[in-house]
Parts: structure tokens; C-alpha cells; sequence
């Protein structure tokens, strides 16, 4: 049976091998709920300059990895999760969230499966730890209420033991330089662009902005880059740039908060291209040692991150009839050191709400 929402899993079954391939990005869900709401129409996308390399936003019809790409032996899996089991003594149930983008019902719907809210979108999750990945808006119809769920989730958790944390993705960053710098040029590295036009073009949703108020914005300028729970590096992007702000998890998320709260537009720029990184583990080889320099530098056995769908992870998009495969639960790749927690929820995927394993150093021997 596939994990899906709510179920218990005894442990993360490794893989042996990663997807090789070329850098792809993804592209995003035509501009309605797929529960049938109304949707703002987004306002035509800017065009940018040429991007330096590295520099990976997520855009249409980029090439993705192809099946026949995988050699022998390293076909990507998505784990098989066992049926669930009675919570056990101990630590508290522990949650992660993958990238929501606006799809406000998704998200309630797949927090009610997991017993963490009821029909009235109250926390009901009791002592549990629920850790969204960040990347709440854009793309989908109700970013906006997206934050004003968790936001309010996080409060109803802490009362009841519990809590509700979030960390910094790179949509995050890049509403946050629209509205507050908008049309202002910035250096891409590659001539000047705005944080204006890369949010259209990137999925922003004119709803959401007129939305979009100073407390969201003050929630979101403060929270953290990354955590360590159970074992576990809990990540936005697949990306190695995390290195680049500090030597340990509080530094790191001392440095990106000191500078989103600088409000200074070519550093929020430079912030936002480095967590559009991607990949960083998907590489045979390259991507294990990746993975292994993060853990031995922040700790943790496992990387756990959002950002880049499973569907681009595993060559997995679909056949010429356009139908995109069902993702069912997440992807542990990169020599069992990696999980992908994007279900691709903005390519007609699932947004996923997982239960992960508690205290698992030692599973498949690693660390």
C-alpha cells in the first residue's frame, strides 16, 4: 500500500540509486481550483532576461527526465508505506507538509485524513508537530488563505501542546520582494529583472496580493530556513546553498532572517535566486554526497525538502495522452539520504501530509 495522509509508517525504506539527468523545473497548474472555485485571472507574465546558471524558476515546458534515461537497476520509487498502527508511547506524532501554492481545499482536506484538523478546520492534532516546507502561494487559487490557516493552526496548536511550525521557501521570498519592491530593478546576474515581473512569471496571483497584509508579511519575514526534528533535516529546497549562510542550523537561520528583514532589494534578490536551487541530490554519486555534506554539516540522517515535484525528481511526467501519474506518498532517493515531500498538488499531483518516522537513526544502518 502507498503512504497517503495519516498513515504511520514503521520506518523510510531506502533506495539504491538516484535519477540522473539534466536540471528541470516544473510547470504550473492552469489558473483554477481544482475543486471548482473561482480564480482571479492572473495578470499576463513579464518576461525576464536570461538567468545565470543555477538559477532555476520554475516555467513551462522545460525539458524533464525521461524514463528511458534510467539505467538498469536505478528506476525511481516512491515509497511503499505500511498500513497504520496504533500511535506508540513516546515522542509526540511528527508531520511534514510538502508545497501548497494556493490550493487551499487540498491542504484541508488532506489535514482532516490526517486527523489534524476537523470539519471545521479546527486543530485537533493534540500534541502532534506538523512542519509545513514552505511555498504557500502562488499558482493556485487562495494563497493568502493558505497563511491565514496556518498561521492560525499555529496558534490552536501551542494551546493544545502541540505546534504548528513553517519553514522559508523561495515563493516566499519572491511575494515578499513584490510587494515590497515591485517594479525596482534588481541584478539577476544577467542583466537587471524585478521581483515584480518574476512573480508573474512564476505563478503570482493578483487575489493574493491584494490580499496580502503587513502581519503576513511580518510572519513570513521571520520564519527559518531549517530545522533538525527527529533525525531529520527538514529543508524548503533541495539545494546546497544553505552552506553558504552559516555552520550550524541556528546560524543559518539567523543569517536569512537578518537579511529578509534588511528589506534591501538586491539582497532579497540574491536570497531568492539561491533557494531556487534544485536537484542538489537527484545526481548518482554527486547527489548521496550532497546529501551526506548537508547532514554531517547541520545533522539529521535524512534530508526531508519540498520545491522540486516528485514527478521531475523521478522522469515520472506522464505519456503523450498529457494524464500525469498519480503520486501517492513521498520519494526517498540519493542512497535513502534524500525525501521529496512535493507531490507536484500544482501539476494535478497531491499535496502531501505525512507522518514521519520518530528517532530512525539507525534504520538501513545510516549515521
Amino acid at each position: 500500500m502507498i503512504q497517503g495522509a495519516g498513515h504511520v509508517p514503521g520506518g523510510w525504506p531506502g533506495t539504491s540509486g538516484s535519477v540522473p539527468g539534466g536540471a528541470a523545473t516544473h510547470a504550473h497548474h492552469p489558473q483554477s481550483s481544482r475543486s471548482g472555485g473561482p480564480v482571479t485571472p492572473q495578470a499576463p507574465p513579464a518576461t525576464l532576461p536570461a538567468q545565470p546558471a543555477g538559477y532555476t524558476p520554475t516555467q513551462r515546458d522545460l525539458p524533464v527526465i525521461g524514463a528511458a534515461t534510467h539505467p538498469p537497476g536505478h528506476e525511481p520509487t516512491v515509497i511503499d508505506m505500511p498500513s497504520p498502527a496504533p500511535a506508540p508511547e513516546g515522542p509526540s506524532p511528527l508531520y511534514v507538509v510538502g508545497d501548497v501554492h494556493g490550493y487551499l481545499d487540498e491542504l484541508r482536506d488532506e489535514l482532516r485524513k490526517a486527523g489534524l484538523v476537523d470539519a471545521d478546520d479546527q486543530w485537533t492534532g493534540g500534541n502532534a508537530r506538523l512542519w509545513f516546507l514552505g511555498d504557500f502561494t502562488d499558482r493556485g487559487p487562495d494563497g493568502i488563505g493558505v497563511v491565514d490557516l496556518v498561521m492560525r493552526l499555529s496558534a490552536e496548536a501551542a494551546a493544545a501542546g502541540g505546534y504548528c511550525k513553517a519553514l522559508l521557501g523561495n515563493h516566499e521570498l519572491l511575494l515578499i520582494g513584490a510587494k515590497r519592491f515591485g517594479d525596482t530593478p534588481v541584478e539577476s546576474g544577467a542583466g537587471t529583472a524585478s521581483f515584480q515581473a518574476a512573480w508573474l512569471l512564476n505563478g503570482g496571483q493578483q487575489a493574493d496580493m491584494e490580499r496580502l497584509e503587513d502581519h503576513h508579511i511580518q510572519w513570513m519575514s521571520r520564519l527559518h530556513a531549517m530545522a533538525v526534528e527527529d533525525d531529520h533535516l527538514l529543508l524548503h529546497s533541495d539545494a546546497t546553498c544553505y552552506l553558504e549562510f552559516g555552520d550550524t542550523v541556528s546560524e543559518v537561520n539567523e543569517a536569512v532572517t537578518q537579511a529578509v528583514q534588511r528589506a534591501d532589494a538586491d539582497e532579497t534578490w540574491d536570497l531568492f535566486r539561491r533557494f531556487t536551487k534544485r536537484f542538489a541530490f537527484r545526481d548518482e554519486g554527486s547527489g548521496t554526497a550532497a546529501a551526506r555534506e548537508l547532514l554531517d554539516a547541520f545533522g539529521g540522517s535524512r534530508v526531508v525538502h519540498g520545491h522540486s515535484p516528485i514527478p521531475y525528481l523521478t522522469g515520472d511526467t506522464g505519456d503523450d495522452s498529457g494524464e500525469t501519474p498519480q503520486v501517492t506518498g513521498p520519494h526517498v532517493y540519493a542512497d535513502g539520504l534524500a525525501v521529496a515531500m512535493d507531490g507536484g498538488v500544482t501539476m494535478d499531483g497531491r499535496l502531501l501530509v505525512t507522518r514521519l518516522p520518530v528517532n530512525e537513526a539507525s534504520v538501513n544502518g545510516r549515521r
